[in-house]
């Protein structure tokens, strides 16, 4: 690892640390609903756009560009940054709350990114379809590499 990459993982780490708290959280003077609303809101305005590989809004994303945009429109200020450094970053979620909404799930060794709707879907940028909501049918769950707690705004 060079000294700029170690550099630069720890700052995310830090600014990750800082704005994370327990799953089901809220932000200060919210309420977890509001905040799973403000979620939703930004997905769903988001849904149907074209995949580009690098890209974080407005037209078109990739994953890690979606979830990105989804945390920044909900005031979760960190760098752009790829799936695989998301989940070394971000802290982990018990098994009793992983399937719950705004949850991360990794997919295919930390080369896919998606947010948990329910246990039965997910929100993500897919290559062939852009930005969509999936089933999590038995395809995506022989692909799920793990989970991680989505900050909440400090």
């Amino acid at each position: 690892m060079t000294r700029l990459t170690a550099v630069f993982a720890l700052l995310l780490t830090l600014t990750v640390a800082a704005a994370a708290q327990p799953a089901g959280d809220a932000p200060p003077g919210a309420t977890a609903a509001s905040f799973n609303d403000g979620l939703k809101a930004a997905i769903e305005r988001h849904l149907g756009r074209r995949y580009v590989w690098g890209a974080s809004g407005m037209k078109s994303f990739d994953c890690s560009g979606f979830v990105w945009r989804v945390m920044f429109e909900n005031g979760i200020l960190v760098k752009r940054t790829t799936a695989r450094k998301f989940f070394q970053t971000l802290p982990p979620v018990p098994k009793t709350v992983q399937w719950n909404f705004g949850t991360l799930v990794f997919f295919d060794d930390l080369k896919h990114v998606g947010i948990v709707d329910s246990p039965e879907a997910f929100y993500h940028a897919h290559v062939s379809v852009g930005t969509s909501r999936s089933e999590m049918n038995a395809f995506w769950r022989r692909q799920v590499y793990g989970f991680r707690r989505l900050p909440t705004n400090p």
